[in-house]
């Protein structure tokens, strides 16, 4: 694809990321009275201008500065999709320090795991939040902070320093901490760009029901509309349902739409087309060629499928307005970003291999927050390694399967081994394995294989209920099955390849 007009990329195709760049500015830039997000949280619709915005993100930023904080503290934001969420980001970026995403969804152990780990002393919040931390952290209420004073000057960072804290699950230990640089938001830019078809057209509006405590929500949708000019939608759904979404479309004449790959499938079960719609982009897993297809008739245009991680975000994508999809296929890379399909020997190959990109990438992470070892597993030498497996079909990049064991379930990534660990406190429980059972509505649901102490009788809703209460509701098992005894390897750990093959069997019989 070639790299003319579009935005984050010099005319030579490289990066344009200058050497000072404060991402609070990137995204506040541009014309004070244009519309940044229309808020849909309220009992009437609220349209929040630039420079409204500014204000808030100061009077937090003031309020940060009272309460000590300094470049590279670290600082929680525990809010669901609301102005206050963006200005939080914002406030935090501008003074130099680095922000946490936080999900409202997290219950206590989640989120003691995140805070204690980032050592975020402060956390942005509203009384709802504030009820989740506990005594984890000093909440600060967004809403009290105050409007009045003067602006708050952008602090002189580099592109290169951190600024935000996101953690992304994995297949052992607690969940890993991806810290990005002030060029993360530019290295968004291109990608996000081409799956809504060239973003920023006369009257495009962008939403999507991701969370933005994601990297889907915060990078894919809210920083990247911000800085392209493009209106922002904040709306809150207790639970994603077909009429809710279209509703929230006609309220705010929304014309852009990230759908996570769940949200189209329970649109497709509903037979809900939406019309009006100039882009739907997708990503989390492959849709397949009958959703494709579904798309074309339920939408009117091509759903471009996106690809990226945590670790390294928006680096392919498919755009229908410059060439068509390829059913299985996740794109075509996203100029910017130098993608490769890695041999056993750490050489391109055009056969399978691993899917890696080459250091350089501006959505490349610096490294995983205080832990250098898994640093240097993910990133070696040139390449950042994926742990996806792909092959390339010319130009095309095919999505094969990943190598590791987190699970993808409704477009989360759920790391087996924090569930495992909190099965493991509970005083009925001997060992567990956790796995993803494939499942036609979430790609996969969570699965427990439970070993039960001798006497024991807690039953899979008791156990299922104990996962509730301490990790995110979405993570929690929602099947277990009670075993003798669980396949073991000679030095003692689960081998959840046999847990994969039982439920993939099981999955097939009840078809």
């Amino acid at each position: 694809m070639p790299a003319e007009g579009i935005p984050g990329l010099s005319v030579a195709g490289g990066w344009d990321v200058p050497p000072r760049l404060n991402m609070a500015a990137q995204a506040l830039g541009g014309d004070p009275d244009r519309l940044a997000i229309i808020d849909l949280t309220g009992p009437a619709r609220r349209d929040v201008t630039v420079a409204e915005l500014a204000a808030m993100a100061d009077a937090l930023a003031r309020r940060l500065l009272a309460e000590g904080v300094v470049t590279g503290d670290r600082v929680g934001v525990l809010l669901s999709q609301s102005p206050w969420c963006a200005a939080a980001h914002l406030a935090i970026w501008k003074i130099g320090a680095i922000s946490v995403p936080l999900f409202k969804l997290f219950k206590h152990d989640a989120l003691r795991s995140r805070v204690g780990d980032a050592g975020a002393r402060l956390v942005l919040t509203d009384p709802e939040g504030a009820g989740l931390l506990g005594d984890l952290a000093t909440p600060l209420m967004v809403e009290e902070a105050g409007i009045a004073g003067d602006p708050v000057p952008f602090a002189d960072t580099g592109s290169e320093d951190p600024a935000v804290l996101i953690y992304t699950s994995g297949t052992t230990g607690s969940p890993k901490g991806a810290l990005h640089a002030h060029r993360v938001l530019t290295g968004h830019l291109p990608g996000v760009f081409l799956s809504h078809d060239r973003l920023g057209q006369p009257g495009d509006c962008l939403w999507t029901p991701a969370d933005w405590a994601w990297i889907g929500g915060l990078f894919d949708v809210l920083m990247p509309g911000l800085a392209l000019g493009v209106p922002v939608v904040a709306a809150r759904m207790e639970k994603f349902t077909p009429e809710g979404a279209a509703k929230i479309i006609a309220q705010a004449s929304v014309r852009n739409v990230f759908f996570p790959p769940t949200a189209l499938r329970m649109l497709k079960a509903a037979d809900q087309g939406v019309p009006g719609l100039r882009s739907v982009a997708s990503g989390g897993e492959p849709l397949g060629a009958e959703m494709l297809a579904w798309g074309r008739g339920a939408f009117g245009l091509e759903i471009n499928e996106f690809y990226g991680q945590t670790e390294c975000n928006m680096i392919a994508t498919s755009c229908g307005a410059d060439f068509p999809a390829r059913p299985g296929c996740i794109g075509k890379p996203v100029p910017g970003h130098e993608i490769a399909v890695l041999d056993g020997a750490g050489q391109p190959t055009m056969e399978e291999g691993d899917v890696a990109v080459r250091r350089g990438s501006a959505s490349m992470l610096l490294q995983y927050w205080n832990n250098p070892e898994e640093t240097a597993k993910k990133v070696q030498g040139d390449w950042l390694i994926t742990g996806d497996r792909g092959v390339w079909e010319g130009d095309y990049l095919r999505f094969v399967g990943r190598e590791d064991d987190v699970i993808t379930s409704a477009g989360y990534r759920i790391g087996p081994a924090e569930i495992e660990d909190c099965l493991m406190t509970h005083p009925d429980v001997a060992t567990v394995g956790v796995v993803g059972k494939p499942d036609p509505l979430r790609t996969e649901i969570v699965k427990a294989y439970v070993v039960r102490k001798p006497g024991a009788t807690a039953t899979g809703t008791d156990l299922q209920a104990y996962v509730k209460e301490r990790l995110a509701s979405y993570s929690y098992p929602r099947e277990i099955a009670f075993l003798d005894a669980l396949p073991m390897t000679v030095t003692g750990k689960v081998i959840r390849k046999e847990l994969k093959r039982r439920a993939a069997a099981e999955q097939e019989a009840e078809q």
